[in-house]
């Protein structure tokens, strides 16, 4: 199989919605796949956020914002058939995953820092999100 062949077989995958390949053509194999297809995070990978100031006091001491830690891309589910990670009303623990932020092909799921209440969502899904954005606007639960 020649260099030309392998590279518009890659082309094909990258524009498909496929998520793994292979191909035998006499004795070479050629196997190709990805974490998730466009748009759709399948295979969320955890990032640590210590260090990094995620939460933001604004106004009152328990009024709260969850705030995206990186550039990239909002998703409010692991997939698009699931159901989201978080919706208004709901009270989160801390470290309990509230969204995926995709940056540079890696799904890095976003965790709350304390205990909380959603009070609103900030960001709709496949938004494009900047470092430092607010996320959610949370209230933070009394110990």
């Amino acid at each position: 199989m020649n260099l030309d062949k392998i590279e518009k077989l890659v082309k094909i995958i990258e524009n498909s919605s496929m998520l793994d390949f292979s191909i035998q053509e006499g004795d070479v194999k050629i196997k190709m796949s990805r974490r998730g297809s466009v748009g759709a995070p399948a295979a969320p990978m955890s990032v640590s956020t210590q260090g990094v100031d995620t939460v933001e006091s604004i106004d009152s001491e328990d009024e709260s914002y969850i705030t995206s830690p990186i550039v990239g891309t909002f998703y409010a589910a692991p997939s698009p058939d699931a159901k989201a990670f978080v919706k208004v009303g709901d009270r989160v623990k801390a470290g309990q995953t509230v969204c995926i932020l995709e940056a540079m092909k890696l799904m890095n799921e976003i965790e709350s820092d304390y205990d909380c209440e959603i009070e609103a969502v900030l960001a709709s899904n496949e938004q494009k999100v900047e470092y430092g954005q607010p996320l959610f606007k949370v209230k933070k639960l009394e110990d």
